[in-house]
């Protein structure tokens, strides 16, 4: 490009003045027709001319190349159907016909994933709890472009993106874009279902009624039933089946029946024609606390330990101890009148028959057979056991005698069967081979040495294994403490009355309220002291697997992902009946994690994932944003990919088959060449040569 421009050498007002005195002079030579007034006024303009010294400027351009932005949407909507493959073969032919286009810079950004992208251009913003972001994923991709060399941008998705602005025209970006274009991979007319928890508690109380607050949303497709049935799954265990009506709110009551976290699944079942099932599914996690813990301890004679037991109960302020003592049996005689007894009466019919489901543990502390509880009420805590009640037996010497509690209906539910001999002797309790597996007793203080350094116990009940798993053994390898489990319930068995002693301090003492605690929790099903139990966690992007067992812990197990995809993972022994493992999660959703025995499941990212809150394709997000830019929206599956061309700022950009693309012909100055215009040799020349012909016409 040329230009003219001045470098006066004498400053403006100075070049002025004397313009208008010379114009001056020049003018009265001219009024009293002067001779030579004419080469005179020249001469004085080419004088003043030098003083302006204009100079012509030639500019060397290298023109920039126009940048175009293509964003393809690699979220997880995009996998459904044939949208996977429709984006790539779509993605192939837009990169052809860009590089036919001249001066033209192209960038391809993958979104909707967790790193770089593999075009390896730019990083992308992917698909987490907020949902699909294209635009901030071209926000970062064009960073570092002037306003001035941006072409247009072109998304390959299926319209659900959730960071388009909602009004384009005070948006400055949107201006920026000039024009979007929208390539849509789906089809029209697509329907779905979805199963939203529109309310879910955090917490609740067991065995009280809790609700769940469910929507069943069918979106697309001409007729739909009116109801559909929802399944609630608890901790993997029995299906409860509602049905609930399309699109409304409504309450499902659910109950849970122990502390802590309980895992709940949600299903609806599938409408039929659906584009996926990924988003009718939900988990939650809802933690138990007990409103108060009811026991029932019932002790027999009178012995050193029984305060122990006191004493652990009572110090724990969610317990609610109901403690009975009985001192006088009926058989008792001795001569002292009813009335001046100041001892309560054992109330046994409200304990055992009216009120025994209301207890959440029963303790028998070296009860025996008095004569104050009859063979019905033994049947009914047997029957309490089995519809999901705890028995803890902590017996002493009278378990190995006729008056027993074994020679009640107990008998049925005892893990342990005595054989008639009380050992007295020293010996330190030891952990079994299961029990350095079991959660009950795995990992109790002292346990890490070969010998624990535990105080020793004194007497033990010899008993016969019936059933169930021993955790402890005393004297020659007998059982010590016995658990197991009888219908819904469970049972453990102490075959010892000396546990006391590690309370005590006795030499050296023992973990005996940690033991105590975990024995209580574990029958009242606490689920961080199951057996058999595979849990999950989640920290940012990362799975966390722990896989307890009494058994040999399986080498791996596998995770389903929200894709549907198998994943395996190894799964290292950590000792004390537990290995763990870690998987990278990369998507939003609902995770099953199984080892062929066990599964569970656990949600990452929001409970509602914004992701699958609509997964039809669809181009009303965008149209707002694609009018203000004057862009199109092209049916890929319909229509094919339409033609590229590049148009001049201003021209129409979009068409029933093509697109336009803007040619900026922006460009940078490399270099400038100056020229003046009144060189000092031709300005003497042409001076002197001027005032050489006004003195010849003077002359004449």
């Amino acid at each position: 490009m040329t230009s003219v421009s001045f470098a006066p050498l004498l400053p403006w007002a100075v070049i002025g003045v004397f313009s208008a005195f010379a114009a001056l002079l020049t003018a009265i030579a001219f009024r009293k027709h002067a001779t030579g007034a004419g080469w005179r006024g020249a001469a004085l303009a080419i004088t003043i001319g030098a003083l302006a010294n204009p100079t012509l400027n030639t500019e060397n351009r290298d023109l920039l190349t126009d940048v175009v932005a293509v964003v393809v949407d690699r979220s997880p909507s995009q996998r459904i159907g044939t949208r996977r493959e429709r984006t790539d073969q779509t993605l192939r032919v837009v990169r052809e016909r860009l590089q036919r286009l001249s001066n033209v810079e192209v960038r391809m950004i993958d979104a909707g994933t967790t790193g770089v992208g593999s075009s390896g251009q730019a990083d992308a913003i992917g698909a987490a709890p907020e949902g699909t972001r294209l635009f901030s994923a071209l926000d970062l991709a064009l960073a570092d472009i002037p306003v001035d060399r941006i072409a247009g941008a072109v998304f390959i998705t299926d319209g659900q993106v959730h960071d388009a602005p909602h009004d384009p025209t005070r948006t400055p970006r949107v201006g920026n874009l000039k024009p979007l274009h929208v390539l849509l991979t789906g089809e029209r007319g697509e329907s779905d279902r979805r199963l939203v928890v529109a309310e879910a508690p955090s917490y609740g109380m067991v065995n009280s009624e809790l609700q769940l607050t469910l929507r069943v949303e069918d979106a697309g497709g001409s007729e739909r039933p009116g109801t559909a049935q929802v399944t609630l799954r608890r901790d993997g265990g029995r299906e409860e089946i509602h049905t609930l009506e399309v699109g409304k709110d409504q309450r499902v009551p659910f109950k849970l029946d122990h502390g802590g976290q309980t895992i709940i699944e949600i299903e609806v079942a599938d409408a039929g024609g659906e584009l996926t099932q990924r988003n009718n599914r939900a988990a939650l996690t809802v933690n138990g606390v007990r409103e108060r813990l009811r026991v029932l301890l019932v002790s027999g004679e009178p012995h050193a330990g029984e305060r122990t037991w006191r004493n652990l109960l009572k110090a724990d302020p969610s317990v609610d101890l109901v403690h009975f003592t009985i001192l006088r049996p009926p058989e008792k005689q001795d001569g002292t009148p009813v009335r001046e007894l100041s001892l309560i009466a054992f109330p046994i019919r409200e304990l055992f028959e009216t009120k025994l489901t209301d207890f959440d543990l029963i303790i028998f502390d070296r009860y025996r057979r008095r004569g104050v509880l009859p063979q019905s009420y033994f049947v009914n805590i047997v029957r309490y056991i089995t519809e999901g009640g705890a028995l803890l037996g902590a017996v002493g010497p009278a378990f190995a005698t006729p008056l027993s509690v074994y020679q009640t209906p107990l008998k049925a539910v005892m893990p342990g069967r005595p054989t008639g001999e009380v050992i007295e002797q020293g010996f330190r309790p030891m952990l079994t081979t299961l029990g350095e597996r079991h959660p009950v007793t795995a990992d109790l203080a002292g346990t890490a040495a070969e010998a624990p350094e535990w105080g020793r116990w004194f007497r033990m009940i010899d008993a016969v294994v019936e059933s169930g798993t021993t955790v402890m053994q005393g004297v020659n390898n007998r059982p010590l403490l016995q658990l197991d489990r009888i219908g819904d319930g469970r049972v453990a068995l102490l075959l010892s009355d000396h546990a006391w002693l590690w309370a005590r301090g006795a030499e050296g003492g023992g973990p005996q309220a940690e033991l105590l605690r975990r024995l209580a929790h574990w029958l009242m099903k606490e689920p961080d002291l199951e057996e058999e139990d595979l849990k999950l966690s989640t920290r940012g992007n990362r799975l966390d697997i722990t896989r307890r067992s009494l058994g040999a812990s399986p080498e791996q197990v596998t995770v389903g992902t929200p894709s549907d995809d198998r994943l395996p993972v190894k799964l290292e022994d950590q000792g004390g009946g537990r290995a763990i493992g870690s998987a990278t999660v990369s998507e939003t959703g609902l995770y099953t994690v199984s080892d062929g025995d066990l599964e569970a499941v656990t949600v990452v990212g929001a409970l509602n994932a914004q992701e699958y809150a609509d997964v039809r394709t669809s181009p009303d997000t965008l149209m707002p944003v694609v009018q203000a830019t004057s862009g199109g929206i092209y049916w890929i599956a319909e229509d094919g990919v339409p033609n590229m061309r590049l148009v001049r700022p201003g021209r129409d950009t979009s068409g029933s088959d093509w697109l336009g693309l803007i040619a900026n012909r922006s460009y940078i100055v490399t270099g400038v060449e100056q020229t003046s215009l009144f060189p000092a040799l031709a300005v003497l020349l042409l001076a002197l040569g001027a005032l050489m012909m006004a003195w010849h016409r003077e002359g004449r």
